[in-house]
């Protein structure tokens, strides 16, 4: 036992007599093992009871101190959809038995920049959710010896040096459930799109520990984006983490938002997460979804730029909670992160402020931590776990088309694949602007059906060969007729991988366009309004070959027998053109 005594405090509108006072000295001496110096301060605002102080625990055993207890054995009643509340309510008052419960208390050091510093709070947890004065909640992100580093999820306004801080004893977490989809809620799970509370069905953990190997089962089923220059060159599988990567306004976004309007009627369940995003270019994304139908299946998690970065920082930690809920339950989902340059950006405010030390660009030692810990979470569930799947599609931010740059690089590391964007692809007007040489699956085949997969194999190939071409015949001055025809088949081929927004293609209309392109059927075709053209074609094959669409839905080879269907209805569209 320490010969150090430890100090107490009784609040009490009366001084207790002497045998209460050895009382709270025998409760003291046994709990804390230490002597105490028990002082008495008269309180007359406690109606009731008393307050006793331990350092920085508190127990409370005052009538308003009793009157929270059963406040929050009320609040914690939850009836499921159509069931009576009232013997609910009746059996949590009439169990109810108040407890002389401790909370430990802290003081608020300084407060700043979305940051405020502890001290007091001696067993608090990293990543716990305190309680500031004027119901303000943070999360410890910071622990050292002397004070916790602490950042502020609400308006610190009411936080002030000196104040009051409690612990909670829990992680932070958001609400989840299927009442979500549809709806577009902030960092926390609060919905801010005026349509009323949410009714959640759980609460999860922001930080929950990634699937294991025994958890995962290969990554082989499709993911279609709809996106013909994503699906039959770099195809994405369910439970894939594919990185978006391009210049400032190249199109990453726009990928991200086809991919979402292409699971309609799939059953994936879609969250986009903006982080740092202008809250006027979210309310465009929203509006597209809902006028594209694409919000019924949709949850939009929405942490602008005038958010405080601890917002924007916990923003996809949140919206993957939401997402697991759903792969628990055996359903796939497709998350977006946009972007996490900014989430890094965020979290590097942060850091500083909390007096870490800053490394390369000023960045903290575990900002790759930072992003591996939340897309690892992403994975297909064997089906002994349920069967379902996350899969991720992160967007990060280049500076002049440096991959190389620190949170690309790590970002790069982690995911299995990368779609990068050519400024000079996109202000050339092909769109999307992939740039076929630098980007990658690494899932690749195994995420395609065997019928893509067996007419898209060589079309990577003849695009770098079309490349090396056009750039040895800039220095030619004649071109022999084998020569032009190759550049024109080059030429095809890029044609056929622009794509209008908003207008994604099935499968049997890429498998049709690349078996028709690859037979050099479509060589007579204009590049004025080649898409348009192309998509009437594809829609009189419909209509004249509905038993070859139904062979190439049924996800089998495209046979010889097919591929010559196909090669000769475009070469005979031209006759009617």
């Amino acid at each position: 036992m320490s010969d150090k005594k430890i100090s107490a405090r009784i609040y009490s509108p009366e001084k207790p007599s002497e045998e209460q006072a050895r009382r709270f000295e025998r409760f003291i001496k046994q709990r804390y093992k230490r002597d105490c110096g028990l002082e008495w301060i008269c309180d007359e605002d406690i109606s009731g009871g008393f307050r006793l102080e331990v350092g920085s625990d508190v127990y409370d055993w005052s009538v308003e101190g009793r009157l929270a207890q059963l406040q929050d054995a009320i609040s914690s009643v939850k009836a499921a959809p159509g069931e009576d509340v009232i013997p609910l309510l009746k059996s949590a008052v009439g169990d109810w038995t108040p407890k002389a419960l401790s909370e430990q208390t802290g003081t608020v050091v300084t407060v700043g920049d979305g940051v405020a510093t502890v001290k007091g709070l001696y067993d608090a947890e990293y990543g716990e959710i305190l309680l500031f004065d004027g119901g303000v909640r943070g999360m410890v992100q910071n622990i050292t010896r002397q004070s916790l580093g602490c950042m502020l999820f609400d308006d610190g306004d009411s936080v002030k040096a000196g104040g009051k801080v409690k612990r909670t004893g829990s992680s932070a977490g958001v609400p989840v459930g299927e009442c979500f989809i549809g709806r577009v809620t902030d960092a926390l799970g609060v919905p801010i799109d005026g349509k009323g509370e949410i009714i959640a069905s759980g609460y999860r953990p922001v930080e929950s520990p990634a699937p294991g190997i025994a958890a995962r089962q290969p990554v082989n089923r499709p993911l279609k984006t709809g996106i013909l220059a994503v699906d039959a060159m770099f195809p994405i599988g369910r439970g894939q983490r594919e990185l978006i990567i391009g210049d400032r306004q190249t199109g990453k976004t726009a990928i991200a938002i086809d991919a979402i309007l292409n699971q309609k009627n799939s059953g994936v369940i879609c969250i986009y997460v903006a982080i740092g995003q202008k809250a006027s270019s979210v309310r465009q994304i929203v509006r597209t979804l809902e006028e594209n139908g694409a919000m019924s299946y949709t949850t939009v998690v929405s942490a602008p730029a005038s958010d405080p970065a601890p917002l924007q920082y916990i923003a996809p930690y949140a919206g993957c909670a939401m997402a697991e809920y759903f792969m628990r339950k055996g359903q796939d989902v497709l998350i977006v992160y946009d972007d996490l340059s900014k989430h890094a950006v965020a979290y590097r405010s942060l850091s500083l402020v909390l007096g870490r030390s800053p490394g390369r660009e000023a960045y903290p030692g575990d900002v790759f931590y930072l992003h591996s810990r939340l897309l690892e979470r992403s994975a297909r569930l064997s089906a002994a776990y349920g069967g379902g799947s996350i899969t991720a599609l992160p967007i990060v931010e280049t500076l002049a088309g440096n991959v190389s740059s620190y949170i690309p690089t790590n970002i790069i590391s982690i995911t299995d694949g990368q779609i990068f964007l050519d400024t000079s692809l996109f202000r050339a007007g092909q769109r999307p602007a992939v740039n076929v040489g630098l980007s990658v699956s690494r899932v690749g085949g195994d995420a395609m059906t065997p019928c893509l997969k067996s007419v898209s194999g060589t079309l990577r190939l003849e695009l770098a060969q079309y490349r090396e071409m056009k750039i040895f015949t800039q220095f030619a001055n004649y071109l022999d007729d084998e020569m032009q025809k190759s550049l024109r088949f080059g030429e095809i081929l890029m044609n056929i991988l622009r794509q209008e927004q908003y207008r994604p293609y099935e499968e049997w209309e890429q498998a049709f366009i690349i078996t028709a392109a690859s037979s050099r059927s479509l060589d007579w075709l204009p590049d004025e309004d080649f898409e348009d053209t192309l998509r009437g074609i594809c829609q009189s094959f419909a209509a004249a070959r509905p038993d070859v669409i139904e062979r190439i839905n049924g996800g089998s080879k495209l046979s010889e027998e097919d591929r010559a269907i196909i090669a000769e209805f475009a070469k005979a569209a031209q006759n009617a053109q």
